[in-house]
C-alpha cells in the first residue's frame, strides 16, 4: 500500500490527504496536539504527536515523504531529528516533497521570477528556507521535489471574515505585487508530482494572476455587498513588524512548469474565481 508520512500535517498536507485517502493511500501525519489528532483522524489520517513519538519505524513503512515543517534558527527540525535515518533510507522512498516558499526569491520590485531565478531572500524567513532547501537537496539519492508556494488561501483562510468584522485593511504600497494559490490547487500539484516523479525538480506553485493585496480585499467586500475598506498608505499605516515584513518583497511568480511538466490545470487560476468559489461554498 502506498504510504505517505507527512511531517507537520497542516493546511496544505491535509488538502493532499483528502485526495490520497479515497485513492487507497495510507497517510500518517505528525501533529502537536490531541485536538489535531482527532481532526485528522476524522479525515482518515493516522496521527502521531511529534516531537515526542519515535518516527523511525514509520520511516521504514513509508513509501513517500512530505514535509511542511518550517525551519528555525537552528535549521530544519525534521533533518535535525531524523536526518541520518532519512539519509540511510533515501533510495527506498519513491517520492519526497518539501514545501518551501516563493520568499526565497526575495524582492524583485514587481518583476517576474521563475524556478531558475537567483535566490536572493530579503527576509530572515526566506533565508532560512534557502538553507533548508539546500540541506534537503544535499542528501544523496533522495528523490526530492521542492515546491515553492505562493500565499495560500482557501476554506478558513479567505478574507471574508475580516471584511465582515470590519477589521480588513487595504494597505496600498505602489507597485506591490503578490502571487497566491488556492489550497486545493496546491494539493493537485502535489498529487500530479507524486504521479509523475522527477527527482530534483523545483516547482513554483501559484496561480496565473499576481495582484496587489488591496485588490483582493476590495473584491471580497464587493462580493459581500459591504463597503470597500478605505485605502491606507503603506508608508504611514500603523502595522506590526511582522505585518510590515510581508510588504518587504514584491514579485510576480511564473507557474509554467506545473502546467507543462505536470499537466496541472488550475481549478482557481486567479483570486477572483477562488474567492467566488469560497463564497459559493458558504465561506
Amino acid at each position: 500500500m502506498p504510504t505517505l508520512l507527512s511531517f507537520g500535517h497542516g493546511y496544505s498536507a491535509r488538502a493532499l490527504s483528502r485526495l490520497l485517502v479515497p485513492r487507497g493511500w495510507r497517510v500518517i501525519g505528525t501533529v502537536r496536539s490531541e485536538d489535531r489528532l482527532r481532526e485528522i483522524a476524522a479525515e482518515g489520517v493516522e496521527g502521531v504527536i511529534w516531537p515526542g513519538a519515535d518516527l523511525v519505524p514509520l520511516l521504514d513503512e513509508a513509501t513517500h515523504l512530505l514535509t511542511s515543517v518550517a525551519p528555525d534558527d537552528a535549521g530544519d527540525p525534521v533533518l535535525r531529528a531524523l536526518g541520518p535515518e532519512i539519509a540511510v533510507r533515501a533510495g527506498r522512498f519513491e517520492w519526497v516533497g518539501y514545501l518551501s516558499t516563493t520568499g526565497v526569491y526575495g524582492d524583485r520590485q514587481g518583476d517576474w521570477v521563475d524556478e531558475g531565478s537567483a535566490l536572493t531572500p530579503a527576509t530572515k524567513r526566506g533565508r532560512l528556507r534557502v538553507e533548508a532547501e539546500a540541506a534537503w537537496r544535499a542528501i544523496p539519492g533522495l528523490p526530492l521535489h521542492v515546491f515553492r508556494l505562493a500565499g495560500i488561501y482557501g476554506p478558513g483562510r479567505g478574507p471574508f471574515e475580516k471584511v465582515r468584522q470590519g477589521t480588513a485593511r487595504r494597505i496600498v504600497k505602489p507597485g506591490q505585487m503578490f502571487s497566491r494559490i488556492h489550497v486545493e490547487d496546491v494539493a493537485r500539484v502535489l498529487l500530479a508530482s507524486i504521479e509523475r516523479p522527477n527527482p530534483g525538480a523545483i516547482y513554483n506553485v501559484c496561480d496565473d494572476d499576481p495582484a496587489p493585496p488591496e485588490d483582493v480585499i476590495g473584491l471580497a467586500a464587493e462580493l459581500l455587498g459591504l463597503p470597500v475598506p478605505p485605502a491606507e498608505d503603506f508608508a504611514s499605516a500603523e502595522m506590526t513588524p511582522m505585518a510590515r515584513s510581508f510588504y518587504a518583497e514584491s514579485k510576480r511568480v511564473r507557474n509554467d512548469r506545473i502546467k507543462e511538466e505536470l499537466g496541472v490545470r488550475l481549478l482557481y487560476p486567479d483570486y477572483r474565481t477562488g474567492l467566488r468559489a469560497l463564497l459559493d461554498a458558504g465561506e
